[in-house]
């Protein structure tokens, strides 16, 4: 019962000792926020508005057209046969390699935009 005893008056001690030393802070933040409001506020810059260049010096944005990609040089080329177009033709009217064709055509063939009529034989869709 004794050693309760002594426990419960150590806690209270060091309770009431935590409350004084809170008090002390709480009177610290008192005065800072009074400080801060006695200073005046700073006056704020108001922006200079961006000059504009006169209409007379800007010209006029032309649009450049961006080359057409490789997918669609092969599909164009497809679009414009009636009976088809095989991969030597496509070869030779665009210049690329056979692997890269090949590419082309199993790229376009997957999207659904070509078909094809024979072996190495492609038509639209």
């Amino acid at each position: 019962m004794k050693d309760l005893d002594v426990f419960l008056k150590t806690v209270v001690d060091g309770m009431r000792s935590m409350a004084k030393g809170i008090e002390i802070l709480a009177e610290k933040m008192d005065t800072i926020a009074k400080s801060r409001m006695d200073e005046k506020p700073k006056k704020k810059t108001k922006a200079k508005p961006a000059r504009k260049a006169p209409a007379k010096l800007k010209k006029p944005v032309q649009k450049k057209e961006k080359p057409a990609t490789a997918a669609e040089t092969v599909l164009r080329i497809i679009n414009k046969s009636k009976k088809g177009v095989n991969t030597a033709t496509l070869m030779e009217k665009t210049g690329y390699d056979k692997k890269r064709v090949a590419n082309l055509v199993y790229k376009l063939k997957k999207q659904g935009k070509i078909k094809s009529v024979g072996r190495g034989v492609y038509l639209k869709v």
